[in-house]
Formats: C-alpha cells, sequence, structure tokens
C-alpha cells in the first residue's frame, strides 16, 4: 500500500470546514460523541470497527462518563493528517445517531 501523505495546514482547514464537530488535535483530528446510553456507545464503536479494517486505517477510541466516545484520527505512517483521516471522518459522522456529535 502506498504511503499516505501529509495535508498542509491549509488542505486541513479546508477539510474541517466540510466537517461538522471534528477539530484539530496538533496530528490528528478529534470529535467526541455523546450516545444515549453505555449500550449505544458500545454499539456505535462496534459499528466503526469494521469500516476502519476495510479501510486498514485504525482511529484510537475511548469510551468514557459512560456514554461518550472520543475519537482521534491521524496517519501514525505520514506523521500527522492525511486525507484517509478526513475519508474515516465522514464515514464516522455517517454512522452517528442524529444529535449525538458535539461541536
Amino acid at each position: 500500500m502506498a504511503k499516505s501523505t501529509k495535508l498542509s495546514r491549509g488542505k486541513i482547514e479546508q477539510g474541517l470546514a466540510k466537517l461538522s464537530g471534528w477539530k484539530r488535535d496538533h496530528t490528528a483530528l478529534t470529535k467526541e460523541f455523546t450516545l444515549s446510553s453505555f449500550t449505544g456507545a458500545a454499539r456505535f464503536i462496534a459499528k466503526i470497527a469494521p469500516i476502519a479494517n476495510r479501510m486498514d486505517h485504525h482511529p484510537d477510541l475511548q469510551l468514557h462518563r459512560y456514554k461518550r466516545v472520543k475519537i482521534l484520527l491521524t496517519t501514525h505512517d505520514a506523521g500527522g493528517i492525511t486525507q484517509k483521516d478526513f475519508d474515516l471522518a465522514a464515514k464516522i459522522d455517517k454512522l452517528a445517531p442524529p444529535g449525538a456529535g458535539r461541536a
């Protein structure tokens, strides 16, 4: 598989403008989702896993405070944010129940 290319600050800002609630945290994109329950949060993570596997791009996922899921996306082999991170962020947003994403 070809190595991904780290995006410039300008490209990252353009990509963030197309997403809702995602933020840049140094070399990663992050977003926190609040689900209706612990079970809902666990199911949300379970929905992300097969998509991440198909893309061969695995986010850091944290289930905390009972029903919150924090997601961190970065492309380790590129040393920062790549188009792969934006592609996965958009797919994750489509999986989330309405109102789950927090800005």
